[in-house]
C-alpha cells in the first residue's frame, strides 16, 4: 500500500462518512485524492472489514456522491469567476489568446454535456473536469445534472467493490492504479501534442500578421532606393 493510501485509509477509519464526504470533494475540486481508495475502502468497511468501524452501504455512497457534486461546483466556481480573470491576464505566457475563451465556450455549448458525464467516469480527468467546464460558464444547473449522473455510478461501482471484497479491497485499488498510469501517460502525450499543434499554429498566425507590413516595408525601401 502507497503511503497516501494509508493517511486515506486511517482517516477514513477514524471518522467515516464525513471523512468520504471531504476526500471526495477534494478529489472534485482539482486536489489529487484517489476516489478510487476512498470509495473501495469505505466499501470495505460497510462489509466489516475493519472491526469497529462499520459503516453502511448505502449512506457511504451517499456521502461519496455529495461529495464529488460539492467538489465540482468548487472547481467549476473558481473556473467561472476566476479562471477567465487569469486566461487574459497571463494566458499569453501559455500562448493562450482572450479569443481562444470564446473557442472553448463553443466547444462546450456542444460537447459540454458529454465532456463533463463522461469524465466523471475517468480516474485523473475526472479530477480536473470541472474547471475548464467553469471556465467555459457551462451552465450551473447542466453542470450540476451532469455531473450527478456522472458521479453516481463511479462512485456506487467502487464502494460496491469494496463491500463485494471486503478484507481484500486493496486487490481492486491496485488493479485501479495500472489504469491510472496508463491514462496519466495519455494525457500527458494528449497534451504534449496539443501543444506542439498550439505553437505550430500560433507561429503561422505570427506569420500571416507579419507578412503584410514586411511587404510594406519592402515596398518603402525600394521607393526610397528609387529616389
Amino acid at each position: 500500500m502507497q503511503e497516501g493510501d494509508s493517511h486515506v485509509q486511517q482517516f477514513i477509519a477514524s471518522y467515516g462518512y464525513l471523512a468520504i464526504f471531504v476526500l471526495m470533494m477534494a478529489e472534485s475540486a482539482c486536489i489529487p485524492v484517489p476516489s478510487e481508495v476512498t470509495m473501495v475502502f469505505g466499501g470495505a468497511l460497510a462489509a466489516g472489514a475493519v472491526a469497529g468501524s462499520q459503516l453502511n452501504l448505502v449512506l457511504v455512497i451517499a456521502a461519496g456522491v455529495a461529495g464529488n457534486v460539492a467538489g465540482s461546483y468548487i472547481a467549476w466556481g473558481v473556473g467561472a469567476y476566476g479562471g477567465r480573470a487569469a486566461w487574459r491576464r497571463w494566458g499569453r505566457y501559455v500562448l493562450l489568446r482572450p479569443s481562444d475563451i470564446d473557442r472553448a465556450d463553443r466547444w462546450f455549448d456542444r460537447h459540454g454535456t458529454k465532456a463533463v458525464f463522461f469524465g466523471r467516469l475517468l480516474p485523473v480527468v475526472r479530477t480536473f473536469i470541472s474547471l475548464p467546464a467553469g471556465i467555459a460558464r457551462m451552465s450551473p444547473v447542466r453542470f450540476g445534472i451532469y455531473t450527478l449522473a456522472g458521479c453516481i455510478p463511479w462512485t456506487a461501482a467502487l464502494a460496491w467493490a469494496g463491500y463485494a471484497v471486503g478484507a481484500n479491497w486493496q486487490h481492486v485499488v491496485s488493479a485501479f492504479h495500472g489504469v491510472t498510469y496508463a491514462l496519466i501517460a495519455a494525457i500527458v502525450l494528449f497534451v504534449l501534442i496539443g501543444v506542439g499543434l498550439l505553437v505550430r499554429r500560433r507561429i503561422r498566425d505570427r506569420g500571416q500578421d507579419d507578412g503584410p507590413h514586411h511587404g510594406r516595408q519592402r515596398d518603402l525601401a525600394s521607393e526610397h532606393e528609387g529616389r
